[in-house]
Formats: structure tokens, sequence, C-alpha cells
């Protein structure tokens, strides 16, 4: 292992998940995962900031989330290709391929300029979304997904991307306006909890989603605050009275990059959505009906 690879952090292995305290509807779709892989699977990118779990290959972190998907009655799943593999889809491609294409989509990553050829590829492997990380860096830049947009809408694909509310959104607000395929905005939109629901850039978040131009999953709520994340309540309850049929919901196994937070139990975050979105069939809109129809799954009967 070469010197700068050794000074890089491993991933905490994720916990069991518990029983929640209301099971998720039938057909419930997790809508933001992560598998990752093996050391002597999958070459890891030289510009990553953390190193896969220890002691688990890709069948490990697969077995990990059908336990969690057992606990929490999760019929389906849509894997985030991770940034700790760069631009190489092949972890992803290859969960789906272990998971079915019947239990799996897609989120891909790809650079600048990428082939059409590229494009095709990815699509036909059940790739639904390509990911643009506004957060953390990455290989693809606003600019560069705008000049792709057009060959995603032709192939039924949309933009996935992690910002920052109070830092982003408000100056991205009419180009996200002007995309001709929807965006899907990560984690609640990661906002500065401490300056509250009435943000102006959280504000415009709600606004984009009333207009019907972005979607937003209501995942990544441990990175914000503690268990059981009530801290995180208000913006969740305004996000869903801005478009609930624009709302998603996913638990970002196996947790990663986790950056001072804490590992969470995957029960207390469907809980969260429990305990704020309380009309069963709301909660099956946003855990069922809208990502079946966002990321091609067959319709539950």
């Amino acid at each position: 292992m070469a010197k700068e690879d050794a000074m890089i952090p491993t991933s905490q292995p994720p916990r069991p998940s518990s029983a929640p305290e209301k099971a998720a509807p039938v057909g419930a779709i997790d809508s933001h995962i992560h598998i990752l892989a093996g050391p002597e699977e999958a070459a890891l990118s030289h510009t990553r900031g953390e190193n896969p779990a220890e002691g688990l290959d890709m069948d490990g972190f697969i077995a990990r989330y059908r336990q969690q998907m057992d606990s929490l009655r999760i019929a389906r799943a849509v894997i985030v290709h991770s940034i700790l593999y760069g631009a190489d889809n092949s972890v992803t491609l290859e969960a789906i391929r272990r998971l079915g294409s019947n239990a799996a989509r897609g989120v891909g990553l790809v650079k600048d300029g990428a082939a059409e050829t590229e494009l095709d590829a990815l699509a036909e492997a059940h790739i639904k979304a390509i990911r643009l990380n506004f957060v953390h860096g990455g290989v693809l830049s606003w600019d560069g997904v705008q000049a792709l947009a057009p060959a995603l809408a032709d192939r039924n694909m949309h933009i996935q991307m992690l910002l920052n509310t109070d830092e982003h959104i408000v100056d991205l607000a009419d180009d996200i306006r002007a995309l001709p395929v929807p965006l899907v905005i990560d984690h609640i939109g990661w906002p500065d909890l401490a300056k509250g629901a009435d943000d102006p850039g959280f504000q415009t978040l709600c606004t984009l989603m009333a207009e019907g131009h972005v979607y937003v999953k209501l995942s990544g709520l441990y990175r914000l605050a503690s268990a059981p994340y009530e801290a995180t309540d208000d913006f969740v309850a305004a996000l869903v009275r801005a478009n609930p049929e624009r709302c998603l919901w996913g638990s970002d196994y196996p947790y990663i990059m986790l950056n001072g937070a804490k590992m969470p139990d995957a029960a207390d975050l469907l809980n969260a959505l429990h305990r704020v979105v309380t009309n069963a069939d709301m909660r099956r809109r946003i855990m069922v009906e809208t990502p079946e129809q966002l990321y091609g799954f067959d319709p539950v009967t």
C-alpha cells in the first residue's frame, strides 16, 4: 500500500438494523443506498476521501443490506454510485446485477463531456440518473451536467445532485428551472439546521419543488442531527407540504464518510419519516409510487 493510501481513513462497517415502530408500505423503495466492494474486487479512486469498511466484499455489503431490507420491509432499492470508485461504474452495475433488475436501479457518475455511447450503455444497464456532488467535489461539473442534460432527456434519465441549500441553490435556481430533465436533490438539501427552515436557500428548494422542477430525497438526517432526528422534522415537513409527490425516502446505507456523524440505526430513519408523515397514503406515495415512476420500476399490484 502506498504511503498516501495508508493515511486515508476507513469506513465503519454498517450496523444491523433493528425493527422500526412501523414497517414500510408494501413494495417500498429505498431510493438512496451505496453498495461497495472488497479490495480485490474493484479499484478505488486515487482521489477518494475514505476506504470501504474492512472485512466486507460486495456479497458482504449486499447481505448486510438485505438484513436491513428485511427489518424495514423494503422491497427495492436505488444504488447510487459511490465517489470512492470515481467514474468507473462497474461496482454499481455489478451490484444491480446481483440484486436483480426487478429489485434495483442505479444512479451513475460520469465525467464532463461523457460520450453518448457511455450514456447508452449505462441506460441499458438500468442506470436512471447521473449524479453531481457539490459538497465533496467530483468529476462532473454543473456546466458539464447542463451540457449533458439533453442527452439524458433522450434516454429518460435525470440528474441527481448533492448540495447545500444555504450556499448553492439560490444562485442555481434559474438554471434548474431551465433543465430539460428532472433534478433530484439529496439529503433534504443538506441545509444548515441552525438557520431554520425559513432560510432563503431552503425556501428556494421548497419553491422549486412546488413548481415541479425538483424531487428531494428525505434522507441523510443522521448527517445533520442526532437520533431520533427531531431537529430535522420542520425541514422534512416543509418539503412534504411543498409537494408530497416530489418526495422520496432513502436510508443512505452503508453510511460512509460520516465526518463525525454517528452511525445510524436505519429503523430510526424510517421512524423519523413516520413521525412527520402520518398519512399512510402519503407515505405510500413517497416510498412506493413516486420512486416507481421516477426510476422505472414495475408497479406493485
